[in-house]
C-alpha cells in the first residue's frame, strides 16, 4: 500500500498540478474532496477526488490489475455515487503504475447489458516522461514512465529532484521518487542516486509508513470480524446464499459491528437479506 499511499499524497499535495496534466487545467480553486462516499461502504487510500470549478477529477491509483471487485465495475460505482452527492461533471482517470499484459489494463469501459460507462485508463510505461519530468510534484511519477534507458531516466529525475530549492518539498518529493522507484528499480540504484537519509528525514515517508501500518491493522480486524459473523450466522442458518455473504463482505468495520449485534434478533435468513438491504439504501437528499 505504501505505492498506493505515495500517489494519494502527491495527489492531494499538488491537486493543480494533476489537474494541469491530465484536464490542461490552470485553475488553482481547487479543494480535495474526502474519500468516503455518504453510500457506505466505499473507501480506499488510493483514491483522490479533486473538485474543479464545476468538476470532479477522479483519480484511482493501481498498482496491478488485480482486484475483488472488477476495476471496471468499481469506476462505474465511483461515478453514480458521486454524481448523486455532488451532481457535476466528472473526469475519471484510472492510472496503471506497473506494466502488465493483462486485458484489464487496456480496458476503458464497462459494459452490461444496456449499461455501458467510460473512462481514461493511463499506463504510466507508455507515457512520455517529458512533461512529469518537467513538474517536480509529477517526478515520483516519471519513473516509471516510457523510456529505453531506464537507468539515465532515474538519473535525470535525481538531478531534477536536487534542483528543488525549498528542502522540505525536496525531501519529500525525493521520498516519494524512492518508494515509486522501487517498483522498477533496484535497491542499489536507487540508494546510489539518492541519500536514504533525506527519505528516513522525510515526514511523508513516515507518514506514508504509518497509513500502510494502519490499513494493515484495520484490515486484520475487519477480517477477525467477518470470520465470526459467519461462523455465527452459519450456525444460525447452516447455509448462506453466495451473494449474500460478499454483500457482508463489503461492509465497513462499523456496519459489521452493528450487524453481530442485530443479528441475534434475527428469526430467518429473510431477516438478514432485509437488514443488508436497508443499511444500502441511499441517504435522503437533505434538499427532498
Amino acid at each position: 500500500m505504501s505505492y498506493d499511499n505515495t500517489c494519494k499524497y502527491l495527489a492531494e499535495k499538488y491537486p493543480a498540478d494533476f489537474a494541469r496534466w491530465l484536464l490542461a487545467s490552470d485553475t488553482s480553486d481547487i479543494q480535495v474532496l474526502k474519500t468516503e462516499l455518504n453510500l457506505e461502504p466505499i473507501r480506499a487510500d488510493s483514491v483522490t477526488f479533486l473538485q474543479i470549478a464545476k468538476q470532479i477529477l477522479h483519480l484511482e491509483f493501481q498498482t496491478t490489475p488485480k482486484s475483488k471487485t472488477p476495476l471496471d465495475f468499481w469506476m462505474l460505482d465511483y461515478y453514480t455515487r458521486l454524481k448523486r452527492e455532488y451532481w457535476c461533471d466528472i473526469e475519471q482517470v484510472l492510472i496503471f503504475l506497473q506494466p502488465s499484459s493483462s486485458e484489464i489494463v487496456f480496458n476503458t469501459q464497462y459494459v452490461d447489458k444496456k449499461t455501458r460507462h467510460e473512462y481514461r485508463v493511463i499506463r504510466l510505461w507508455e507515457e512520455d516522461p517529458t512533461p512529469l519530468l518537467a513538474n517536480p510534484a509529477l517526478l515520483p511519477l516519471a519513473t516509471l514512465a516510457r523510456t529505453d534507458s531506464p537507468a539515465d531516466l532515474l538519473t535525470q529525475v535525481a538531478v531534477n529532484v536536487d534542483m528543488i530549492e525549498e528542502i522540505d518539498e525536496r525531501q519529500n518529493i525525493s521520498a516519494c521518487v524512492q518508494v515509486l522507484a522501487g517498483l522498477r528499480f533496484d535497491k542499489s540504484l536507487i540508494t546510489q542516486l539518492f541519500r536514504e537519509e533525506i527519505m528516513q528525514e522525510s515526514v511523508i515517508y513516515q507518514d506514508i509508513l504509518q497509513k500502510g501500518l494502519q490499513q494493515g491493522q484495520e484490515q486484520g480486524k475487519k477480517q477477525e470480524a467477518l470470520q465470526l459473523i459467519m461462523r455465527q450466522l452459519t450456525r444460525r442458518f447452516a447455509a448462506i446464499e453466495p451473494e449474500i455473504e460478499q454483500q457482508i463482505r463489503t461492509l465497513s468495520i462499523t456496519q459489521l459491528e452493528d450487524l453481530a449485534e442485530a443479528l441475534l434478533d434475527f428469526s430467518s435468513q429473510s431477516d438478514l437479506v432485509n437488514y443488508l438491504g436497508n443499511i444500502s439504501l441511499p441517504q435522503p437528499n437533505q434538499e427532498d
